[in-house]
C-alpha cells in the first residue's frame, strides 16, 4: 500500500513529467560547460603550473563541481518549490486538506529532492568520466555522498522557506549563503589556499564535507578528517533540517 508520504511524492512526479524540459539545460549542459570551461579550459593554465595533490585540474575539480551540483540543486527544489506550496500556488494547503499530514507532506518533498538531486549527479557523474576526470565506476559510486551532502541542504533549506513571509530571504540566503560555500568550500581550490581566517568557516560548511567525500571517493585520496566524521556531519544537517521542517511547517500550515 502507498504511503501518504509516497502519494505527494508521487504527485511531484506527475507535475514533473510535464515541466522537466526546463531543467534540461541545468541537468546536461551546465556540466559539459562547467567542465569545458573551468576543467579543460582553465585546467589547461593551472597545470602548466604546479599539480593539485599529484591530479590534473579537472580531475581535481570535477568531484568538487559533483557535490557543489547536487548542494545546488538540492537548494533550488527546497526553496522557490516550498514557498510556491505554502504561499502562492497553495499545493501544500491542498495536501494537508487529503489524509496526508504535515510529517508526510514533509517527508515526500524530501523523497522527491533526493530523487532528483540523485538523478542530477549521475548525470554529472557519467559526464565527468567522459571528460577522463576520474573512472566511471567512481564517478558512480561518488554520487552517493554527492546525494548525502544535497539532502543536507535540502532539509534546513525547507525549514528556512517554511518560516519566510517573502522570497525576499531566498534571494539572501543564495547571495549570502549557497554562492559562498560554492565557491569557498574547496570546489575550486584547496581550503588551505584561504586566509587564515576564513579556513575554519569553510571546515565547518556541509559543503566542505561533501567535497572531501566526493573527492576521496572518485580520486581515490584520503580525506582530511575522517570519512565517517563528514557522513555523520551531513546526517546530522539533514535528520535536524527535517524535524525542524516539520516543526515549521506544522506551526504556519495547521491552526
Amino acid at each position: 500500500m502507498t504511503t501518504p508520504a509516497l502519494r505527494y511524492f508521487e504527485t511531484r512526479a506527475v507535475v514533473y513529467r510535464h515541466t522537466w524540459r526546463g531543467s534540461v539545460i541545468t541537468t546536461f549542459i551546465n556540466p559539459i560547460l562547467y567542465l569545458a570551461a573551468m576543467g579543460v579550459g582553465l585546467g589547461t593554465l593551472v597545470d602548466d603550473g604546479a599539480a593539485l595533490d599529484g591530479f590534473r585540474y579537472l580531475s581535481f575539480l570535477a568531484p568538487g563541481l559533483l557535490a557543489a551540483t547536487a548542494m545546488q540543486t538540492a537548494a533550488g527544489d527546497a526553496s522557490y518549490p516550498v514557498m510556491a506550496g505554502i504561499k502562492w500556488n497553495r499545493t501544500f494547503e491542498a495536501a494537508l486538506a487529503t489524509p496526508i499530514r504535515v510529517r508526510d507532506l514533509v517527508r515526500g518533498h524530501l523523497t522527491w529532492v533526493t530523487a532528483r538531486v540523485t538523478f542530477t549527479s549521475a548525470v554529472f557523474a557519467v559526464v565527468m568520466a567522459a571528460f577522463g576526470a576520474a573512472p566511471l565506476w567512481r564517478s558512480l559510486l561518488a554520487v552517493l555522498p554527492a546525494v548525502l551532502t544535497g539532502m543536507a541542504f535540502a532539509a534546513p533549506i525547507t525549514a528556512y522557506t517554511s518560516k519566510l513571509k517573502d522570497p525576499q530571504g531566498l534571494a539572501a540566503l543564495f547571495r549570502f549563503g549557497v554562492i559562498p560555500m560554492f565557491l569557498f568550500s574547496g570546489t575550486f581550490f584547496p581550503v588551505g589556499q584561504l586566509p587564515d581566517i576564513i579556513q575554519p568557516i569553510a571546515y565547518v560548511t556541509p559543503l566542505w564535507h561533501g567535497v572531501q567525500l566526493c573527492r576521496a571517493v572518485a580520486l581515490g585520496i584520503p580525506t582530511v578528517t575522517s570519512p565517517l566524521v563528514s557522513v555523520a556531519y551531513l546526517l546530522a544537517w539533514f535528520i535536524i533540517g527535517g524535524i525542524v521542517a516539520t516543526r515549521f511547517l506544522r506551526s504556519r500550515m495547521v491552526s
